[in-house]
């Protein structure tokens, strides 16, 4: 006999007056096995401000972009990891587009609980409601973060609000029969506890009809008051069935699966024969591969052998996977879906018929300035596409860049890619060292200082001036630096001195791209990737000519008509 699942119902309403914008979002999603046993379910609710004119955009994308992300995160990562990491991502995500928009911006409350196996986590920020009503017991299981302003209550804790994001995080046994109700400040001053329990057990069997109740009664209470019909809106979900508890155990959070062996040209895993060893490290072994049933040829990246009982490096590996997923770039390597169910720790990447950066600058010496400087954008939009998701790629270097037979740019190596989030600075600085710092590598990382988007700029500045004028931009190597005073003698070579085709203007940019003070460079990675589009190497001297012809044939004419005067 099949060991039950969990199972749950779920109800809504939504009332507001034509004249009220739409500012609250809520949705529960039930995924089928067996996302459901690794996942859980998941129900959440947002609401923005009726003073603010994206509130239904911010609403919606908090709720959308919770969703699509959470059930996407590795299976290996736990219900906390995954909700924190989607959240602090989705986060830094609003908060940047908050300050593109002069009115308004994608500020949220949310309130989100994952169901799985036995017990709920809920996470929470601002001033959204959740209640559980467990027999006759009705409690609130949020706490309201409100400051008064003005005669106004604003959120003080917010999805969107700041740049780092403080989340309340519960964890909660289950037991078969828990109602949660999920809800908005709007509905504050209207019901009374007895109220929602004697609404929702009316007719428990319908949660529908038990939400079409409070919302009513709300809506009617708030008139009777004076409070001018705000909206109001009210989501029920019934826990119906639990599964059987799991026992956990120390492999669980990395999944079952182990190591794959070093493996040789010829040996197979999983229906994957290898074709070419392309790298072995202290961290990872990546192969060539092809699949021997469908003929495709892949990247497989798996992590070494010696590293089985490094835990860290493991979470960070199959982060990597989830980061590739979540980048939908043709500048960025694309994740590759097994042809069947993986025995082993590792994925798979399109392979990119072509070579890298270095290879392409050793067999094209004479390459002209437009040329390079093709290469130079669609290596920054690959970095951008990355910095879209909230991510730093800490390993821009010339190796890790792949071009193919068409001249396209395809950023390969993720190795050291990781989530800006509240601790990142130090795990990314961390991450870097343990991979190794590179001749391109901002200062910042040998200095042990605050890392972020300005230090994947350097890299790339980097790698442009060395992309167009074969050397380094300092006389002396960065990553060797050993304290701050050494910052003061990096002295910038200009670029123009060893390449006369570089613009000054390039030369420019680049000098301010490659400060050794990250305050210094440019603020947004996109007004350095304007400097790059390829400008005039000489200012065009036609128009020029054409009127000192015209001024010639004008002063001809003019002595003629004095000689026949």
């Amino acid at each position: 006999m099949a060991s039950p699942q969990l199972s749950l119902s779920h109800g809504q309403a939504f009332v507001a007056p034509e004249r009220r914008r739409h500012r609250s979002s809520m949705a529960v999603r039930l995924p089928e096995a067996p996302l459901l046993a690794a996942k859980g379910a998941c129900a959440l609710i947002s609401d923005s401000t009726s003073r603010n004119p994206l509130a239904k955009q911010a609403g919606d994308l908090s709720v959308q972009g919770f969703l699509a992300d959470y059930f996407s995160t590795p299976d290996h990562w736990d219900v906390k990891a995954s909700a924190t990491r989607v959240l602090r991502a989705l986060n830094g995500w609003c908060f940047g587009q908050s300050r593109q928009v002069s009115d308004g911006g994608y500020v949220s409350s949310l309130s989100a609980m994952v169901y799985r196996d036995q017990q709920a986590h809920l996470f929470h920020m601002g001033d959204t409601l959740v209640f559980r009503l467990r027999g006759a017991e009705f409690e609130q299981l949020t706490r309201d973060h409100v400051t008064d302003l003005g005669g106004y209550r604003y959120p003080s804790r917010a999805l969107g609000m700041d740049a780092s994001l403080d989340i309340d995080y519960a964890s909660l046994p289950l037991k078969q029969g828990d109602i949660f109700l999920f809800t908005t400040q709007a509905v504050r001053g209207t019901l009374m506890p007895s109220d929602y329990v004697r609404l929702i057990r009316q007719d428990a069997s319908d949660l529908d009809a038990a939400c079409d109740r409070l919302a009513q009664t709300a809506a009617e209470r708030a008139r009777e008051r004076g409070y001018g019909g705000d909206q109001f809106c009210f989501q029920l979900v019934r826990i119906d069935a639990l599964p059987e508890a799991r026992p956990d155990h120390p492999g669980k959070a990395y999944g079952d699966l182990p190591i794959p062996p070093e493996l040789d040209v010829g040996e197979r895993l999983d229906g994957l024969e290898v074709l070419e060893v392309l790298s072995r490290t202290a961290q990872s072994r990546v192969y060539r591969v092809r699949d021997v049933h469908g003929g495709r040829e892949m990247v497989m990246k798996a992590p070494s052998p010696e590293l089985s009982s490094r835990n860290a490096y493991l979470e960070h590996f199959l982060l990597q996977q989830w980061i590739v997923e979540r980048v939908h770039s043709p500048f960025v390597v694309r994740v590759m879906e097994p042809s069947r169910p993986r025995r082993y720790l590792y994925y798979l990447m399109t392979h990119v018929a072509g070579e890298t950066l270095s290879e392409w600058v050793h067999r094209h010496p004479r390459a002209g300035l437009s040329q390079r400087l093709d290469i130079a954008m669609q290596l920054g939009k690959a970095v951008q596409a990355l910095h879209h998701r909230d991510l730093l790629h800490q390993r821009v270097h010339p190796d890790n860049v792949l071009i193919d037979r068409h001249g396209q740019v395809v950023l390969a190596d993720l190795s050291a890619c990781h989530l800006r989030d509240v601790d990142g600075h130090r795990r990314s600085r961390g991450l870097l060292r343990q991979v190794g710092l590179t001749e391109h590598s901002a200062p910042e990382y040998a200095l042990d200082d605050e890392v972020g988007r300005r230090s994947d700029q350097y890299s790339l500045a980097s790698v442009v001036y060395w992309l167009l004028t074969g050397a380094l931009p300092f006389d002396r190597p960065v990553k060797d630096l050993v304290r701050h005073t050494d910052l003061e003698r990096l002295h910038y070579r200009s670029a123009r001195s060893l390449n006369p085709e570089v613009p000054p203007a390039l030369d420019a940019a680049l000098r301010r791209a490659l400060s050794p003070q990250r305050a210094l460079r440019f603020r947004r990675l996109t007004e350095f990737l304007q400097a790059l589009r390829a400008p005039e190497a000489t200012p065009r001297r036609e128009p020029v000519r054409l009127w000192q012809a015209v001024a010639a044939v004008l002063a001809l004419l003019l002595a003629l008509s004095w000689l026949l005067r």
